[in-house]
């Protein structure tokens, strides 16, 4: 017999489900057949079954957090079973160990994590029976009956369980060890919290704080732009003023001199050119560009995108959604006309039929076996489901998967854009844009949100003459950077080589598909957010105190950069290849990491930090273990000390009095600073507090303490409660 090790029930249950089978507890038993004629277990992990011991496990002593005790360096990296998996862990090793099975089939997803997770288990159990591994790309009955017949030796994947493994304990030492350095120094400034650091997530959270400074950094300033209206033998269109391609005037007495001297004037179109362009189907899907899309369309979180795309891939009706290639082989492409069949037999899709490119299999657009690398890109299955039995989220993406498929046999959108330059008495020069769709192509089926409100001009000939009709003098200001949706930080983690400045490194990095990989990218945003390093609100990422405080310390340190994450990915693969030592990479992990804390706490003793940061800083929550309660003020019920309780600011005296004076942390949505509470309980009142969500939209307030009511209220503006009425 064989047992087959999924990594999760609903994928072992799916590679059951093509055999006849008896269920037991934690397994099913397939019975004889063609492929497996003496039966097969199919069995599961739950995710990762394992984990890398913890410090205390190595020696007592580290587990106190002190720099005496640094650095960290066990040596010999040790993983235990997770405690609250362990039931399974045990299912698993006793299969493994029956007698009756002669080898195992390691059936992980076809990745450096599936190759971890499986081996890591079986090392655990001390099995070391003949091994094959199943390598498939989506769970449709075709593919896992295919997979079987064409099963791999366990030795032409080993080396991405190298890769995963070293990756794996080289985070450790970074995680263990930086993260307890900065945490401590930092404690010794008096920001009283724990400061995670790691490989990917600080380099990450640095590119945020990059952003969020240079928005609180941009200095607004006004400028003015002159609007006109022509008409030019009965035919009427918009123009804006323009100096060497600038439409931006400084002085708004500059600009009303040129409004005031165009009103009336002789108007010729001195320019008139048009450029036709055509715009290409989009890319096939890989996981980092439909977290982007599906967060630009429908303000769904990365995280959840890969959880609703993991939930259809394990119902067998998507392929592998943790791919980072956004092309298919021939062989996937051969079975386009088949799924598309079934798609064009649904109402939904009915009217985007028949389809004006029957095949691709010749298009390198879409069909490129040398851009594939462990998976295709995430495409729909044979297996395809009528849209209204999926849940909401799932119908979102599988019908974003689907018109994307279709639209690939669309031809292009092509569009005419007209320029006309209009010269007023000879000097003054405006601009006016428009532009016409030609031919909508792919857009008929995957339409886009437009961003620009272009005019669609007259037929204009070049030496027409007429008259300003009306000139108008527009009012604006510069605009600071704009703030990263959820979306585009997955996006700017993905091109993160194009901050790097050594060209070298930045084809590594480029390479290797910037900070963290298509499977990482979502868990560490979620990590950022539950570490209080990053809100998110409304779809808008913002660093919060606590993020620039840790930035702040790092400085220049290579922590922060990409600049490690490049090097360590190159070399990382070059082991996932079979071409480096592991155990070298990890003797110049262990350097690394001497080096920043002597380094590190050398350095300490000139940090400096903002009155305005430290009023900012709030802590993360709490995690066990008692820690130095600061108080914040006096209770204003029973005079007490009102302190730091997790989630909410409460009274010290509670396990005595009962006073059951709180204060909670976030109030409409938004979180209150140190500076805040403390303002609060001292003077009464905060300062205007922007960007409480109200029921039907933002407002700003300051917060004051009723004391006839004994609780905090909301007190409005002047003017914005005229605003509100």
């Amino acid at each position: 017999m064989k047992l087959i090790i999924a990594e999760k029930p609903d994928q072992g249950r799916t590679l059951a489900s093509v055999f006849k089978t008896k269920k037991g507890e934690g397994f099913i038993e397939v019975l004889p057949n063609s492929t497996f004629p003496k039966g097969a277990f199919v069995t599961w992990a739950i995710g990762h079954l394992t984990e890398l011991s913890a410090p205390e496990e190595y020696n007592p002593a580290w587990r106190k957090w002190s720099l005496d005790m640094l650095p960290i360096i066990p040596g010999q990296f040790q993983y235990k079973v997770v405690k609250s998996k362990a039931k399974q862990f045990n299912i698993i090793k006793k299969l493994a160990t029956d007698p009756r099975v002669t080898g195992i089939i390691h059936a992980g997803d076809a990745g450096r994590e599936g190759e971890l997770i499986i081996r890591n288990i079986l090392r655990l159990a001390g099995c070391s029976k003949p091994m094959k591994r199943l390598w498939i790309s989506s769970l449709t009955p075709n593919a896992i009956k295919e997979g079987f017949q064409k099963l791999l030796n366990e030795t032409e994947t080993k080396n991405l369980y190298f890769e995963a493994y070293t990756r794996a304990c080289a985070d450790w030492l970074v995680g263990m060890n930086a993260s307890r350095l900065y945490s401590i120094l930092l404690q010794k400034k008096g920001y009283s919290d724990v400061f995670s650091v790691g490989r990917v997530q600080t380099p990450t959270l640095a590119l945020i704080v990059k952003r969020e400074l240079e928005i609180e950094n941009f200095v607004s300033e006004p400028f003015w732009e002159v609007h006109a209206k022509f008409n030019v033998n009965g035919k009427k269109y918009s123009g804006k003023w323009e100096k060497d391609g600038d439409s931006r005037i400084k002085s708004k007495e500059l600009a009303e001199k040129i409004s005031s001297f165009c009103i009336g004037k002789r108007a010729v179109a001195a320019e008139v050119s048009s450029e036709k362009k055509e715009f290409l189907p989009p890319l096939l899907h890989n996981l980092s560009a439909i977290q982007a899309e599906a967060n630009r369309r429908f303000k769904m979180s990365p995280k959840k995108t890969l959880d609703v795309l993991q939930g259809l891939y394990q119902k067998g009706i998507v392929s592998y959604p943790r791919s980072d290639s956004r092309y298919v082989t021939p062989g996937e492409a051969d079975g386009f006309p088949a799924i598309l069949r079934k798609l064009e037999s649904y109402p939904e899709y009915e009217s985007l039929f028949p389809l004006p490119v029957p095949m691709i299999k010749n298009s390198k657009r879409f069909v490129n076996e040398k851009k594939v690398t462990d998976h295709y890109a995430i495409i729909p299955t044979e297996q395809v489901p009528p849209p209204g039995k999926l849940s909401g989220d799932e119908q979102k993406l599988y019908d974003l998967l689907a018109r994307t498929l279709i639209a690939a046999h669309y031809g292009p959108n092509k569009m005419e854009y007209t320029t006309i330059k209009t010269l007023v008495e000879g000097r003054a020069e405006f601009i006016s844009k428009g532009k016409v769709q030609l031919e909508e192509g792919w857009k008929k089926v995957l339409p886009q949100k437009e961003t620009d409100k272009e005019q669609e001009l007259p037929p204009i000939l070049q030496g027409e003459t007429g008259s300003v009709m009306k000139t108008e003098v527009k009012e604006s200001r510069t605009q600071p950077p704009k703030r990263l949706t959820e979306g585009q930080l997955i996006t700017l983690m993905k091109t993160a080589g194009k901050h790097l400045d050594d060209k070298e490194l930045e084809k590594v990095l480029m390479k290797a598909e910037g900070l963290g990989t298509e499977a990482t990218r979502a868990g560490i945003i979620t990590m950022l957010k539950d570490r209080a390093y990053i809100d998110v609100r409304k779809n808008l990422v913002y660093a919060t105190a606590k993020a620039k405080i840790l930035i702040t310390a790092i400085g220049g340190q290579v922590l922060a950069s990409p600049e490690m994450t490049a090097k360590w990915e190159k070399r990382l693969h070059e082991i996932g290849e079979g071409e480096a030592s592991p155990k070298q990479f990890i003797e110049q992990t262990s350097k690394m990491i001497r080096h920043l804390i002597g380094e590190t706490s050398q350095e300490a003793e000139q940090w400096e930090f903002e009155d305005e940061l430290t009023d900012a800083f709030v802590p993360g929550k709490r995690r066990g273990g008692s820690k130095r309660r600061i108080s914040f003020g006096q209770c204003k019920k029973c005079g007490g000390m009102v302190v730091d309780k997790g989630t909410f600011y409460g009274c010290s005296n509670y396990p005595k009095t009962k006073c059951n004076f709180t204060l909670s942390k976030k109030i409409l949505g938004k979180t209150l600073t140190q500076k805040d509470i403390k303002k609060l309980l001292t003077e009464g009142r905060t300062d205007v507090i922007n960007g409480f969500l109200g029921k039907e939209k933002p407002f700003n307030a300051s917060l004051y303490w009723d004391g006839q009511e004994n609780r905090v209220k909301f007190d409005l503006p002047v003017h914005s409660a005229r605003q509100e009425g």
